[in-house]
């Protein structure tokens, strides 16, 4: 976690600088080649020759501050229509969207809960499933995903 803010804190203010929007960092450690994944987004979309765009600056200021000791591969991204959800304040933003969570261990005896967000209410995300209101702590929260598709 402490990569993935420090990254953030580092690469943001370039991001924006471009007119973009960044949504999230991952970062994937693995023996055989880590990746560092950063998800940007802008109002009319984000295609290939923003990536690159993105990719470049980011490549820069990550060479210079070097924040992640060893290799690894740099992605860049859009969200896509199953957008990852990472920020706090986006539980209100999307809030009437379906979303999916996966939580990090069982919630009334299951790992993923699908419904409706309702939004976030004293650190919980509260989702409607099916009329049914769970309220998920966010510390419980492993992934959570929009649900675009149609």
């Amino acid at each position: 976690m402490a990569t993935v803010d420090s990254v953030t804190r580092l690469i943001e203010p370039a991001i924006a600088g471009l007119g973009y929007e960044l949504v999230g960092v991952e970062y994937l450690p693995n023996r055989r080649g880590s990746t560092l994944r950063i998800y940007i987004d802008k109002p009319e979309g984000v295609g290939v020759d923003d990536c690159a765009r993105v990719s470049q600056q980011v490549s820069g200021v990550l060479d210079v501050e070097d924040p992640i000791p060893g290799q690894y591969t740099l992605e860049v991204s859009s969200p896509g229509l199953n957008r990852p959800i990472f920020k706090h304040d986006d539980y209100d933003r999307f809030a009437g969207e379906r979303i999916r969570v996966r939580l990090t261990g069982l919630h009334e005896g299951r790992r993923k809960i699908t419904g409706s967000l309702l939004g976030l209410r004293e650190g919980a995300v509260v989702i409607d499933e099916d009329g049914v209101e769970h309220r998920v702590p966010l510390e419980w929260i492993d992934r959570a995903n929009l649900l675009l598709e149609p």
